[in-house]
């Protein structure tokens, strides 16, 4: 949503496509998990009296809005791309078929994974995880609006400090909100590395991708 309080920020959907561009020009397969908290979060419409199968239902489609968005702008940008989702939807993006994302990223083209793993309870963390261990990924990158993974909250708490590696045991015993639990516990049974960065400064995907030092990086 950039800056906006909510919706699709053209500008800053087009300059997502274009960091992601950057990492596909490079040869590397790359899968994408967007969230839809800017137009819906499930958990926080549960918390004023929704079902909370129906709001994270609503969740999941929030995301399919903006991975048909993401395509559209990476398509505008020369990058094949396929959405699939977990939820089926036939005559709006293919069904999450694994065999058939692994042909894709053997075409070069990009997959975005969408309506998370198609079942409440579960966040977009979640599905991200469980998707890069279906497609064997290498890591699994979190583009976010921070430099890193805090030892505390740094809004709150002004001595708060980045950690530029950590394990997921610490991330679970100190509940540092990088994502869910779930996720992470997902992550750390099956030896997944994490990279925590900021999407907003330009390059920042390709730095990770290459190996640079950036942000936060977790494993075992």
């Amino acid at each position: 949503m950039g800056d906006q309080g909510f919706g699709i920020s053209p500008d800053m959907i087009k300059y997502v496509a274009g960091e992601i561009r950057a990492v596909v020009k490079l040869g590397v397969q790359i899968g994408l998990i967007v969230g839809g908290g800017n137009i819906f979060r499930g958990i926080a419409a549960s918390s004023y009296g929704m079902d909370r199968t129906s709001a994270d239902h609503m969740g999941m489609l929030a995301t399919v809005i903006n991975s048909l968005a993401l395509q559209d702008a990476l398509e505008k940008q020369g990058v094949q791309t396929r959405v699939q989702t977990a939820i089926s939807m036939r005559s709006v993006a293919e069904p999450y078929i694994l065999r058939r994302a692994l042909r894709h990223f053997e075409k070069g083209r990009v997959v975005i994974f969408g309506a998370g793993t198609g079942n409440p309870y579960f966040t977009t963390d979640t599905a991200a995880v469980l998707r890069a261990q279906e497609i064997h990924a290498q890591i699994l990158l979190k583009a976010t609006k921070v430099d890193g993974l805090y030892d505390s909250d740094p809004v709150t708490n002004s001595d708060a400090q980045m950690l530029k590696h950590t394990s997921y045991m610490e991330v679970l015993e100190k509940q540092l909100r990088v994502m869910d639990m779930t996720a992470i516990s997902l992550a750390m049974d099956n030896q997944l590395p994490l990279a925590v960065f900021n999407l907003k400064n330009k390059g920042n995907i390709a730095r990770v991708v290459c190996g640079e030092d950036i942000g936060t990086m977790i494993d075992h």
